[in-house]
């Protein structure tokens, strides 16, 4: 399903209100030139406190404005001096297919202004997903206020950002895979080496439910033992590793 960008961050309703939080005024000294972050959050709690933590963390110059809709962030004046949009998507995940779909339509909407997401997940696979959608940062919301203020000067700069964490994980299987892990396919029982092609093939836990007309929970149970047998501690590094096996 092809959302619009809008339905992204939901829909602006009354009238268009935006809120300049605070500007530092002490004068700018490194890369990071003064002008204007805007968050995207269709939650009012969730953008405003971001947005004064950021303010507050930032040892630069930095303006920022929060908006709840890509909509409203259309609306602002063009005179207003945009460096990066930050937009929060909650508990959704940038490997969903609809919500990368959004992503795309949302980055190409928005523009050469670089755009950062913020999600729940740090699987590396959300945030490489959400790099070749055409996003220039990525930030978990484990990560302290401070450090994604420094994430966002960075991308402000013309960087990219992605935590090192993640990284590392990422790493660390393909180093497993290049020193020669090769997990048998008879590790699985019938049912886990369907989930497992499946899993090969990138597809959701609620495609491989359906199309082995089984329980969404019971899709889980069975990645959860594929996981075990693989020694692995994500999807990610599941993928990594079956790609090892010869079916």
């Amino acid at each position: 399903m092809n959302m619009s960008a809008e339905s992204l961050l939901g829909e602006t309703a009354g009238v268009v209100q935006r809120f300049p939080l605070a500007v530092h005024t002490e004068p700018i000294e490194s890369r990071c030139q003064e002008s204007v972050v805007v968050i995207v959050d269709k939650r009012a709690l969730e953008r405003e406190c971001l947005a004064r933590g950021l303010v507050e963390y930032s040892s630069r110059t930095l303006k920022v404005l929060d908006v709840e809709s890509l909509d409203e962030f259309k609306r602002m004046p063009n005179e207003a001096d945009v460096c990066a949009v930050v937009v929060s998507l909650g508990g959704r995940n940038v490997s969903d297919e609809d919500v990368c779909a959004e992503l795309v339509d949302f980055i190409a909407a928005v523009g050469p202004t670089p755009v950062i997401v913020v999600a729940e997940s740090d699987e590396p696979a959300d945030i490489l997903a959400t790099l070749e959608c055409g996003a220039k940062g990525y930030i978990p919301t484990s990560l302290k206020v401070r450090i994604a203020a420094e994430a966002i000067c960075l991308v402000r700069a013309g960087g990219t950002f992605a935590p090192a964490s993640s990284m590392f994980a990422l790493s660390e299987t393909i180093h497993a895979s290049r020193r020669g892990i090769h997990p048998l396919k008879d590790m699985f029982t019938a049912r886990e080496a369907s989930v497992v092609d499946a899993l090969r093939q990138g597809k959701a836990n609620k495609i491989i439910a359906y199309e082995l007309n089984l329980c969404e929970s019971t899709v889980k149970v069975h990645i959860r033992n594929i996981m075990k047998k693989l020694k692995a501690t994500n999807r990610t590094e599941v993928a990594y590793k079956l790609r090892e096996i010869a079916f």
